[in-house]
């Protein structure tokens, strides 16, 4: 292979690896925007929901054998009840609350989650098999694993169906209407207290199905919802908290990064740089790439 041609496999191999770690931190980006922009506070249990998505998902398809459809849907509604659990238990009960109580609050459930499921899945890594082949495919010396291609098949389907909730649907004008503004809405008649309940089921669902298709590759187990909370916090914040458009492609670019790095720095600094990024983008504009300085709420799709 001549010189150019090494470089192009080069970097179409990088660009797969980001985009596929990229989908996953879009998804869990999505889920910090939907819960910011109904409470105006930050999920730090949002990586636990992508940890228990693939940890259940392993059980239902592997130990019990169900097919990956029915256990995909299964997971999905155990996780998203797991997070109405969450605001009702956690959140609803707070009288007066104030932004850092809440937040505080969900670092707790994040420490619960994680310990239960260390208690439940033990400390092991798990390993599902692939929605289908896990033989590679070549493209121009590149190689991309099919569950590469579910993995961003699946990441906008889901942008899709979040854009139009959000557009087409009353109750998902209403929960924008509440991102707004919370008291108008709340004179309109819209139950908002419903409407952060529905924020937190609809979060905990996307994040179930990041830690689902991502499973394969990654195997998973109950440490990783630290980072990958990190990582779709980092997103959340490049795209501008509260556009979560800007959420997916802050994303994806943060997961292309990391591929490059690992390629062609070191492996070692790859989970780095989403911290790295995270850390500049707070100093140089707060508000992110995308973010206006009242940092874009729902409206911006």
């Amino acid at each position: 292979m001549d010189q150019p041609a090494h470089i192009l496999s080069d970097i179409l191999q990088f660009i797969f690896m980001g985009l596929q770690r990229g989908s996953i931190y879009a998804l869990a980006a999505m889920g910090f925007n939907m819960i910011y922009n109904a409470t105006g506070i930050i999920n730090f249990a949002q990586g636990e929901f992508v940890v228990l998505g693939g940890l259940m998902m392993v059980t239902l398809s592997t130990a019990l054998s169900l097919s990956i459809p029915v256990a995909f849907v299964l997971t999905t509604l155990f996780v998203t009840v797991v997070g109405i659990c969450m605001e009702r238990f956690t959140i609803n009960p707070v009288k007066h609350p104030t932004v850092l109580r809440l937040i505080i609050i969900t670092i707790a459930v994040s420490i619960i989650i994680k310990g239960a499921a260390m208690c439940l899945w033990g400390k092991n890594s798990h390993f599902m098999r692939h929605f289908s082949s896990s033989e590679t495919w070549e493209i121009y010396g590149a190689t991309i694993l099919p569950q590469t291609i579910w993995i961003i098949g699946i990441l906008l389907c889901i942008v899709a169906g979040y854009i139009f909730f959000f557009n087409y649907t009353m109750t998902g004008k209403c929960m924008r209407a509440c991102a707004i503004n919370r008291d108008a809405a709340r004179l309109a008649g819209i139950n908002d207290r419903k409407m952060v309940m529905l924020s937190f089921a609809l979060s905990a669902g996307i994040g179930a199905i990041a830690g689902i298709i991502i499973t394969p590759i990654i195997q998973m187990d109950y440490t990783r919802g630290a980072l990958l909370g990190i990582k779709g916090f980092g997103a959340a914040v490049l795209g501008g908290l509260g556009n979560s458009m800007g959420a997916v492609i802050a994303g994806i670019l943060i997961g292309i990064l990391e591929a490059m790095a690992a390629g062609y720095v070191s492996s070692h600094y790859m989970d780095a740089i989403a911290l790295i990024i995270l850390l500049a983008v707070l100093f140089v504009k707060p508000s992110g790439i995308f973010g206006s300085a009242e940092a874009m709420r729902l409206k911006e799709f």
